[in-house]
């Protein structure tokens, strides 16, 4: 497996408040690691709470004794949230703030994912497949009908999330299991990198740079910053 990854303030921004991790040895039980974070929050707290969730959550990881993929993601996902959760009381500063969180691990030619927020996992293989599903007001006015997707990606309040880690109690992400094949490529990316290119020319970047995982992955972020680079981008590219 060849895997890279990068975070970009963009061209718009002051502070970063994306957050990644990218590993394809084992941490703990899990035989690699990705990770794509993108907090929210005024002052620093979008950047507080999406390095703080990456650290903590891939700590849990190297001290779990659990073997099973999803329950040791599923516990360290609450773990997390509820550390997260009992930050932002603490201090008023950090008072409302949150992250999306997606994450991955790749046994043998099976994906495991857990996804919460609006950041996003595709696989590419013989098409490019959009696995996680976004927890945001526009995705959820698509599913009744409200928008169809053109709209969707111009609404104006296309940014607002549903759910998030750190904003309640108790989190609640999506999990997948996907079967890859040999060849396949895993792309986990912020909304600064969606909001800025479509898929169409996401997919005809990656194809470009199949075979390396680092140019593609520059690539796709020079291409957003061009394009107008309003956010923070974010980007892991996973080769099987």
């Amino acid at each position: 497996m060849k895997a890279f990854s990068i975070t970009d303030i963009g061209e718009k921004r002051r502070v970063n408040q994306d957050y990644v991790f990218c590993e394809v040895n084992a941490i703990g039980n899990l035989p690699n690691l990705f990770i794509v974070a993108d907090g929210m929050g005024g002052h620093n707290a979008g950047d507080y709470a999406s390095r703080f969730c990456v650290e903590y959550f891939t700590e849990h990881i190297r001290n779990s004794d659990i073997k099973s993929p999803i329950t040791l993601i599923e516990e360290a996902i609450k773990e997390t949230n509820e550390k997260l959760y009992e930050k932002s009381k603490q201090e008023i500063d950090y008072e409302g703030m949150g992250t999306t969180f997606v994450v991955a691990t790749i046994c043998g030619n099976e994906l495991y994912v857990a996804n919460i927020g609006d950041s996003r996992l595709y696989v590419i293989s013989s098409e490019m497949r959009q696995i996680t599903e976004d927890h945001s007001l526009v995705q959820a006015m698509v599913k009744t009908g409200e928008l169809n997707r053109d709209e969707a990606k111009t609404h104006p309040n296309k940014n607002i999330i549903t759910r998030a880690l750190g904003t309640n109690e108790t989190a609640q992400p999506d999990y997948f299991e996907v079967e890859l094949m040999e060849g396949d490529i895993v792309l986990m990316c912020s909304d600064g990198l969606t909001n800025m290119l479509n898929d169409e020319t996401i997919e005809q970047i990656i194809r470009e740079n199949a075979d390396n995982p680092q140019s593609a992955t520059e690539t796709l972020v020079k291409q957003a910053n061009q394009q107008g680079g309003k956010d923070n981008i974010a980007v892991i590219i996973a080769k099987v």
